[in-house]
């Protein structure tokens, strides 16, 4: 029964392509509310978005001939009322069985700041997002007296890197061996034998984020955080499983940033600029040009 379940999520990642994209809607906040905000963005189906020209309800005669709608296909498509599990038995949960399998997978959440990434990602301690639950999927397909798992935890900030879990660290580089492998110096890793370690160790990573209230987002993430999953099998390095936050790009005006958090805006939206040239590469098969 193993053998074929493991066979049959990695015939589904293949058929979907090695890149997977899903896209979630989030309902209005409070503040959009209290404006009067309405939803311009609707999930049609568990593949396609419906997007609304936000003027369209306008009384503006020059917008009256123009196409107001538009539909986008995705991978997989969530509305606002679906919960984590949902997304992540449709999404990520067939990860688990390639990075037991000794490969390597990335889950990263992309998007405006306010989108909704953080709680995708993270959650609450009431209703723990991907993170948690990805990490309790690696857990139930395993056997603990045969594999290891270790975390390790980062945020790039400003572009500097420091160490989630150990701040005593001081700034970090990124260099890459002569292998061509990327690693971190000094990054620490923490062995995490259960789930329970595991959230304690999110919460303790969690809590020294740089955040900040902007106009757009009371409580912005104004940092990428990265956890590493590692896994390891009989002391042999076998997979490993990485869990992206990405802060949220930016427009200044919407923002209405200034000094320091102008500079983080700046920051941020150059490295996930960095971003999108690598996901073209690879989109496009010229892997040389952004890979290594």
């Amino acid at each position: 029964m193993r053998g074929a379940e493991l066979k049959r999520n990695m015939n589904e990642i293949e058929k979907r392509g090695f890149v997977c994209v899903a896209v979630r809607v989030r309902p209005l906040n409070e503040t959009e509310k209290t404006k009067k905000a309405f939803q311009c963005v609707y999930s049609l189906d568990n593949q396609r978005v419906l997007l609304v020209d936000p003027e369209k309800f306008e009384n503006n005669i020059l917008r009256q001939n123009r196409q107001h709608e538009r539909q986008f296909s995705y991978d997989a498509a969530f509305g606002p009322n679906t919960s984590h599990d949902e997304v992540h038995a449709a999404t990520t949960a067939p990860l688990i069985d390639y990075v037991v399998s000794g490969f390597n997978a990335t889950v990263f959440a992309y998007g405006a700041t306010g989108a909704g990434k953080t709680y995708t990602m993270i959650g609450t301690k009431e209703n723990p997002g991907l993170m948690t639950l990805l990490t309790k999927s690696l857990y139930e397909k395993i056997n603990p007296d045969e594999y290891t798992v270790y975390l390790s935890y980062l945020e790039v900030y400003n572009e500097i890197i420091k160490d989630l879990l150990n701040p005593s660290a001081g700034i970090l580089e990124l260099l890459e061996d002569d292998k061509g492998n990327v690693q971190v110096p000094g990054l620490s890793r923490v062995k995490a034998p259960n789930t329970i370690k595991i959230r304690q160790i999110l919460q303790e990573g969690n809590a020294r984020r740089t955040q900040e209230a902007t106009a757009a987002n009371k409580v912005s993430s104004r940092s990428h955080a990265l956890l590493q999953v590692t896994l390891y099998k009989h002391a042999v390095q076998h997979g490993k499983l990485f869990l992206i936050d990405l802060a949220g790009s930016e427009r200044a005006s919407n923002t209405l940033n200034r000094g320091k958090r102008l500079k983080e805006g700046a920051a941020i939206n150059r490295s996930l600029l960095a971003l999108g040239n690598v996901i073209n590469s690879l989109s496009s098969g010229n892997k040389g040009r952004y890979i290594a």
